[in-house]
């Protein structure tokens, strides 16, 4: 299918430094998967080169906001569409999104906090005894 189209070049393969300069020269990341991705690393390395994402399907819709950092779709009629609107988000929103919940260091401080919690749970409150000469 893609030697089929003028307009689609396979790349194949490339390493994380090609990665960089690929995604941050994109205009968009269209992610057309069909299975329920769990997470897609992929999402937020375009992210974080404030590139829009076009995608569907898993955790999309936990990892795109809609409108800010690209589009959830559920249909080619809609991921065509948001293709005509990537030039509506900005690039600096985008990375800011991906710098407020994707960072290493803010995955590490929540990390950390999951941890201190159960490391060192918060004291129950005492219990009280039920008062049962009320209504008698």
């Amino acid at each position: 299918m893609v030697e089929s189209h003028p307009n689609v070049e396979f790349i194949g393969e490339i390493n994380e430094i090609q990665k960089a300069d690929f995604l941050g020269n994109a205009r968009a990341l269209l992610f057309p998967i069909f299975w329920l991705e769990p997470f897609g690393l992929v999402l937020i390395e375009a992210m974080g080169c404030g590139r829009p994402i076009i995608a569907a399907h898993g955790s999309v819709p936990e990892v795109i906001d809609h409108g800010l950092s690209g589009f959830v779709v559920n249909s080619v009629d809609e991921a065509v569409a948001a293709a005509r609107s990537i030039d509506g988000l900005e690039r600096k929103s985008i990375r800011e999104r991906f710098e407020q919940r994707f960072t290493a260091e803010r995955m590490a401080r929540d990390y950390l906090a999951v941890l201190l919690q159960i490391a060192c749970p918060l004291p129950a409150p005492p219990l009280r005894r039920a008062d049962h000469s009320r209504g008698r």
